[in-house]
């Protein structure tokens, strides 16, 4: 089948594909035509557990990234605003108050010292009263009001914004949780590449049990239309007085019988069809035929493949064998992780800050150098260098848990413990595995014995009933003896059509016993394979 007839497929089924996951496919009112290959195309891009065990595997690979970004820089950015409606005098209840109160006393003294050794005359030196008045004085000519509060060392506004960067130097917590990951990230790749296998299998085994299902029902119509053909002639034979009314009865009863079967036959078929739809994740509602015979082409495919190959095989192919070496290999890890916790873990960070302290008034007074008395002043900006100042810090930190309790010496015996399970799971699955593939083989065999069988009884049964309708238009047998042998030729092609499923399905079951199974496309090379490990 085409890439193009595939696409188209799956574009009928679920219009928007392109642009959102399959998650509400709507039915077309045109009926869809399915070969084998087809339906397994759409299944393994439609059904629900596949979609799921692929979703795992993505998200295995998110933790580890998650678990990278353990050992890569990690970069904070922080910035706080806070107003200050009432702040406490950092100095009450001390005696650093009266302190600044004195220190009016320090110019006042400055100041007659310089008049005492001022060579002006007019300068002398004068009370501290009248320096502050004369101050007060020089305050007022150049207009300036103080303000004045409860707390002359409270900042109204405050303002910070830092950037830290910290580097792990050295954690063997985070390289463990690593490789933890990786391996995880394995282990659900390896689940989905088993769904996928058992996937096809099932959809193998819902396809020929639909092909099944109506093949019955082609049988039990051609019953009905054979046993009607004799109720017409059994009728006739009454008419004419050489057949009792017995016959008639009983060939009447015989046909309502056969048309109730008929309708079970149907209504199977249509509920193996339906199941088959809900494995594909098409709409229950959208009708489907399905293009295919129940045969089988090469019933010897198998029979000459020792056990010891196929187990071996089968040891090398199965993914979920693999998964769970990788489970051992992830509880190793983990107990790695455990012990990581007795080593200690060393990180450089480097912080740079800026904080700023911004008053809402913002005018400040300055004195001239050369007259205490003389006084201007001066209005800051918002971003003026007086308020904004930056920071930067950098070094090393190191953490280390000297003791824990023994808390972590326990948990590295409960991880030993873990390792010890896995290993025996992995063991207890190595065995299950030579006993599925055991049994596959087995009842590949036995299916083939019965395919063999009942294919030489439907030829017999053909010639069996050929023979009774001419030995009834003849004259020499019974319509009785006639719808005998149409019973037999039914019931034969009916175990027939059972034989052949059972060995497709049987050979299906095999070929997902030793890991043989893969998207359409790939049977040539995969039987070419198992033909090169069977010698």
């Amino acid at each position: 089948m085409s890439r193009w007839k595939i696409i188209g497929l799956l574009l009928l089924l679920a219009p928007g594909v392109g642009a959102q996951p399959l998650l509400e496919p709507k039915p077309s009112e045109q009926p869809v035509v399915l070969t084998l290959e087809e339906a397994i195309q759409i299944a393994l891009v439609q059904n629900r557990a596949l979609q799921r065990a692929r979703l795992d595997v993505e998200n295995a690979g998110a933790q580890v990234r998650e678990a990278w970004g353990q050992v890569l820089p990690q970069v904070n950015l922080s910035a706080d605003y806070t107003r200050n409606l009432k702040s406490p005098n950092p100095f009450a209840g001390s005696s650093a108050g009266s302190l600044f109160n004195s220190l009016g006393f320090v110019d006042w003294l400055a100041y007659n010292e310089r008049a005492r050794t001022d060579d002006d005359p007019e300068t002398e030196p004068i009370s501290f009263g009248e320096f502050v008045d004369r101050q007060q004085q020089g305050l007022q000519e150049a207009g300036i009001r103080l303000r004045t509060g409860d707390n002359p060392f409270a900042v109204d506004n405050r303002f910070t914004a830092g950037l830290t960067i910290e580097q792990t130097l050295f954690s063997k917590t985070a390289f463990a949780a690593i490789k933890g990951a990786e391996i995880l990230k394995e282990i659900n790749r390896r689940g989905a590449t088993r769904q996928e296998q058992l996937l096809i299998d099932q959809v193998r085994r819902a396809f020929y049990g639909a092909l099944l299902a109506q093949e019955q029902v082609r049988v039990m119509a051609q019953s009905v239309e054979r046993t009607r053909e004799t109720l017409q002639e059994t009728i006739r034979r009454v008419a004419q007085g050489v057949a009792p009314q017995f016959q008639r009865l009983s060939a009447e009863v015989e046909l309502a019988n056969l048309e109730t079967q008929l309708i079970q036959a149907q209504n199977q078929a249509a509920q193996a069809l339906d199941q088959f739809k809900l494995l594909l994740g098409i709409p229950i509602e959208q009708p489907v035929r399905l293009r295919g015979t129940l045969t089988v082409t090469d019933p010897g495919r198998y029979h000459q493949v020792a056990l010891d190959d196929a187990v071996a095989l089968a040891l090398e192919r199965r993914p979920d064998l693999e998964q769970l070496r990788l489970q051992v290999k992830l509880r190793e890890v983990d107990r790695e992780l455990a012990k990581a916790a007795r080593y200690p873990r060393l990180s450089a960070f480097a912080s740079f800050s800026y904080i700023g302290n911004v008053p809402d008034y913002r005018t400040i007074v300055l004195s001239d150098p050369n007259d205490p008395f003389k006084f201007s002043q001066r209005t800051n900006d918002f971003f003026s260098s007086d308020y904004w100042n930056p920071s930067v810090n950098v070094g090393l930190r190191l953490t280390w848990t000297i003791f824990s309790g023994f808390q972590t010496s326990a948990r590295v015996q409960q991880r030993q413990i873990a390792v010890k399970q896995a290993e025996l799971q992995y063991l207890e699955q190595l065995e299950q595995v030579r006993l599925e593939v055991l049994q596959a083989m087995r009842d590949l065999e036995a299916a083939r014995k019965r395919l063999v069988s009942q294919e030489r009884n439907v030829e017999r049964a053909e010639l069996n009933y050929e023979h009774a309708r001419i030995r009834l238009r003849e004259g020499v047998a019974s319509p009785l003896e006639e719808r005998e042998a149409s019973q037999q030729l039914d019931q034969s092609r009916l175990n027939y059509l059972q034989a052949v499923y059972d060995y497709l399905a049987a050979q299906s079951a095999f070929e997902a016993a030793v890991g043989l199974i893969a998207s359409p496309g790939q049977e040539d090379r995969i039987t070419l394979t198992l033909r090169n490990e069977s010698r």
